[in-house]
């Protein structure tokens, strides 16, 4: 994955999108836009509808509304399962569980919507899946069983697995979830490294605020504003959404833009 050889295939819009569980709206028409080799962010609270939004891109749950279109292509009404694969790869937050898969054997799923049943793996195959497992820093470790991994180095691994992919759009859903630090940063850097179109559910503003282009921010189930992060995280609307004094500088070391936040104030009891 380095990014498409058209970057308008790289480009996503998502047109007036809503989403239902069990008829229950969960997101109410929601628009937003990435450009080829940008990183969107979208933020939000808890239970704002972020997962959700990013199913309807990676064909988990239907739109009950609107429309998702990948380089001009609605991922839905006119891409089969497969070609929505080769166009959109995604790290998602819950991953099913795997027993007695190898690092190599789990990175070399991403081939599964490039070829049939039947296909064998070819040379070319292997070289892409060892430098995929490279370029995450997990060659060391290509036969080592998935399942005895750290959290840190399952979320590289599955990383490894979208590149082979290819994708024209990256799909992440909270991918620094439950790692320290050290690790979150680095995974932000690599991502920002591969210079792909990037779409990316993420719970640090921190984080947003440094690593994305764009951001939108989604309030129980409204996209509420969207634009660079320096301009969206003004104290106004994180007291307003996330219920929290804030307030906005740049990180000392890196100059990029870095949140300060506090618990609201509470209004003093009547005398």
């Amino acid at each position: 994955m380095t990014g498409p050889t058209d970057p308008h295939l790289g480009e996503v819009a998502l047109d007036t999108v809503s989403l239902d569980i069990d008829g229950l709206p969960i997101v109410v028409r929601a628009t937003l836009h990435a450009a080829p080799g940008e990183i969107v962010g979208i933020v939000g609270p808890n239970g704002s509808g972020k997962s959700t939004l990013l199913r309807a891109v990676y064909r988990s749950l239907r739109p009950t509304t609107g429309a998702v279109l990948v380089g001009g292509d609605d991922v839905w009404r006119t891409l089969g399962t497969r070609d929505a694969a080769r166009r959109v790869s995604v790290v998602a937050q819950e991953n099913p569980a795997v027993f007695d898969f190898t690092v190599a054997e789990i990175a070399t799923a991403g081939l599964t919507p490039h070829r049939s049943a039947w296909t064998r793996d070819a040379p070319d195959d292997r070289a892409k899946v060892a430098d995929a497992l490279a370029r995450v820093g997990m060659e060391h470790a290509a036969d080592r069983p998935y399942a005895t991994l750290s959290g840190g180095e399952k979320q590289r691994v599955l990383l490894a697995r979208a590149l082979v992919q290819g994708g024209h759009l990256l799909v992440l859903d909270e991918p620094t979830n439950h790692l320290d630090i050290g690790t979150q940063l680095d995974l932000m850097e690599l991502v920002r490294d591969l210079k792909v179109t990037t779409l990316t559910a993420l719970h640090d503003l921190n984080l947003a605020a440094a690593y994305c282009d764009r951001v939108h921010v989604l309030h129980d189930g409204h996209l509420v504003t969207t634009g660079p992060p320096q301009d969206v995280f003004t104290p106004e609307l994180l007291g307003e959404v996330f219920g929290v004094r804030a307030a906005l500088g740049a990180h000392p070391l890196t100059g990029r833009p870095q949140l300060s936040f506090a618990p609201a104030l509470t209004p003093a009891p009547p005398e």
